[in-house]
């Protein structure tokens, strides 16, 4: 069991990599034909942020999706409206529970190369397994989710593993249960050498010292693991580890980033950010600070430096710049900025289109 303080800390920087986490979800659902098998393994009902969103933004947005420009038939299957979007007859594009009645299901399944979607001049396709989903989809009633960047996350119980077990960490119980179904056995449990070695280059980014290994190893208490942790949470250089990744997201630099990058001391941010770890600083304050600190009641010089977070950007100092070319140049940056470190949601695409 974690101390009051591991958990603590690693509540924030759980906070923190939620963050990351969002970035790289985002990442996988661009990529065309992704198949969500561990997810629909997980529950019965089809997942329309992970299975269902995916196969119609790959095979469907094109003509049917956000872009106005190029949408056909005045068919949006991005929002639940337009897919509901009723037709002669009784019919609707998807009629939730009835797939004689909806014109979505005709479409995919019909043998007529004038109706079919997608329409083989795209050169798009579905399979019989894609068909399947689509049409569960629908006999479940066609449910639409809001992005899920946007959907709080939800509680999980730990699935009960056949062997009737209860691992000392419940994130185990996922591998395990994983390992169980495909009939694999964990690898056996690291040395003690191995696994202050992981823990310091985790927390730390630092190896541990002779020193610390030798202590590890002579302590021979049930919470020997356990104290080690606290002792690199409180190291200072904890808190300098934490802010590696999050200073890439920030796009921290000493330099303005244009033309001959010109030198700005930007180290009292970064000071500050290692500072918010160390001490723990909740994430939600962590966000406001940097977002809009110096518009606190009586805002501290701490809540004030952390703005700098909106000043990061790349700056010209070029004498025939346009100022208010660079000034909405700027201000781009920040939206973008915010979007992808806070949002887990891109937002560079909206600049020229209508975005998703």
């Amino acid at each position: 069991m974690q101390s009051g303080l591991v958990q603590l800390r690693f509540g924030f920087a759980r906070g923190l990599l939620r963050s990351f986490r969002n970035l790289v979800l985002f990442g996988l659902f661009a990529v065309p034909g992704v198949t969500w098998s561990l997810r629909a393994e997980e529950s019965a009902k089809v997942d329309f942020n992970f299975q269902i969103r995916p196969l119609l933004s790959d095979r469907c947005f094109r003509c049917h999706g956000p872009d106005s420009g190029a949408r056909k038939a005045k068919l949006r299957l991005d929002q639940r409206d337009g897919a509901l979007k009723e037709l002669d007859d009784s019919w609707a594009i998807v009629k939730p529970g009835n797939l004689e009645k909806s014109e979505l299901i005709r479409r995919i399944l019909t043998d007529d190369q004038d109706d079919l979607m997608p329409p083989p001049d795209s050169h798009l396709t579905l399979t019989v397994a894609e068909k399947d989903l689509l049409k569960r989809w629908v006999l479940e009633g066609a449910e639409y989710k809001s992005h899920w960047s946007f959907i709080p996350v939800a509680k999980v119980t730990p699935p009960a593993l056949a062997s009737g077990k209860t691992p000392q960490n419940p994130i185990d119980s996922f591998v395990l249960s994983r390992l169980e179904k495909e009939k694999l056995a964990p690898a056996p449990q690291a040395s003690r050498e191995i696994l202050i070695r992981r823990l310091a280059l985790n927390l730390t980014g630092l190896p541990p010292t002779i020193e610390e290994i030798d202590a590890f190893l002579a302590d021979n208490s049930p919470d020997a693991y356990n104290k080690v942790v606290e002792q690199y949470l409180n190291s200072p250089a904890y808190g300098e580890r934490m802010a590696m990744d999050w200073l890439d997201l920030a796009r921290y630099a000493d330099t303005y980033g244009y033309q001959a990058d010109v030198d700005r001391d930007m180290s009292p941010y970064r000071d500050w950010v290692i500072k918010a770890f160390n001490e723990n600083l909740p994430y939600d304050q962590f966000l406001t600070w940097q977002l809009a600190g110096d518009l606190l009641p009586s805002a501290t010089r701490e809540q004030r430096i952390a703005t700098a977070f909106n000043r990061l950007h790349r700056q010209t100092n070029e004498g025939g710049s346009v100022e208010e070319e660079f000034r909405a140049e700027y201000a781009m940056d920040r939206v973008n900025t915010v979007g992808m470190s806070m949002l887990g949601l891109t937002m560079e695409c909206a600049r020229c289109h209508d975005h998703k």
